[in-house]
């Protein structure tokens, strides 16, 4: 999810209640659910087709949620103490704790991954023990609806807090709710890709469910035929029934070793859970992932292979 959406849920996790553990703790868990982002530095030194090898492992995983609420707890525990030294401390600061500053950071980082995991592109848990990727295929990655939400409940609590009300048992409820729509958001993508997906002709051996923007209750739908073709009900081309459609151009067979031929190919297929090739007006072939398919605009998420031959897969 994006940073504002983690931001939110750490906000939202503080107002629960968390917060009163330790003076500056909501600024634990609000950090503490956009530090395993740090991974993005990756940037600094790797092209953005390598990144995508890079992205949502280490500092996602048990090792980055562990380690790094640690860096985390000291850089705040100093700051308060910084403060003090210069007599600009908050009088009302609760004490500070450094063990629960690392615990509420290591709440707020796994908050990052569970978030992560609801959307297509998809989190490695446990990497380096496991790099399995896995996928929720229940939001997209800019959620309106729960910044509003969120946001909402966030500022209710802070507001009956400043008035010296309840304020916790509003932000439990939001969080409630919270649960309630990603959960209902869920089953509309197990319905979708095990028996929408999985139940009509083509009949296709994966079938993804890919919530848009803005209409989180609907779904594209993204299925792969036992010959090995992508087909998309969102795409432009030709119309197989069923609300599918087919790329315009040829689809080739992914080279087996495509991972070989460049640093971009090997982190690309390192993170694509739907690799698809097409053949270029100059006959090379083109990685695309048919999550992100797009033929008028070749962004980061794609990868030319110009010494590849197109392998054309057989006819439908």
């Amino acid at each position: 999810m994006d940073n504002l959406t983690h931001g939110l849920t750490g906000a939202l996790l503080a107002q629960t209640g968390l917060k009163k553990k330790t003076g500056l703790g909501m600024a634990a868990l609000i950090f503490g659910a956009n530090l395993p982002d740090l991974d993005v530095v990756g940037l600094l030194w790797l092209d953005s087709s390598e990144a995508l090898g890079f992205r949502r492992g280490i500092t996602h995983g048990p090792f980055g949620i562990m380690l790094l609420p640690f860096g985390l707890a000291a850089l705040l525990f100093w700051f308060d103490r910084w403060q003090a030294g210069r007599g600009k401390r908050p009088e009302n600061r609760r004490p500070v704790s450094f063990k629960w500053l690392y615990v509420l950071g290591v709440i707020g980082a796994t908050s990052h991954s569970l978030m992560d995991w609801l959307n297509v592109y998809g989190v490695r848990f446990l990497y380096p023990l496991d790099k399995s990727w896995y996928y929720g295929d229940t939001l997209f990655i800019i959620d309106v609806w729960l910044w509003a939400f969120m946001a909402l409940a966030v500022w209710f609590s802070l507001r009956r807090e400043k008035a010296d009300g309840d304020w916790q048992k509003p932000a439990l409820g939001a969080a409630v709710a919270v649960l309630a729509y990603i959960g209902a958001n869920w089953a509309i993508t197990v319905t979708t890709e095990k028996h929408e997906g999985l139940m009509s002709e083509p009949y296709p051996s994966v079938a993804i469910a890919s919530p848009p923007p803005f209409f989180s209750w609907q779904r594209g739908r993204i299925i792969q035929t036992q010959d090995g073709r992508w087909y998309s009900d969102a795409w432009q081309g030709e119309d197989i029934g069923y609300g599918y459609r087919g790329p315009e151009g040829v689809q080739c067979q992914v080279p087996d070793n495509s991972a070989e031929q460049s640093t971009q190919a090997a982190g690309f297929m390192i993170w694509s859970r739907a690799p698809m090739a097409m053949r270029a007006e100059d006959g090379s072939v083109v990685l695309f992932d048919a999550r992100f398919y797009d033929p008028r605009a070749r962004f980061r998420f794609s990868v030319e292979l110009p010494n590849a031959q197109c392998e054309e897969l057989p006819a439908p």
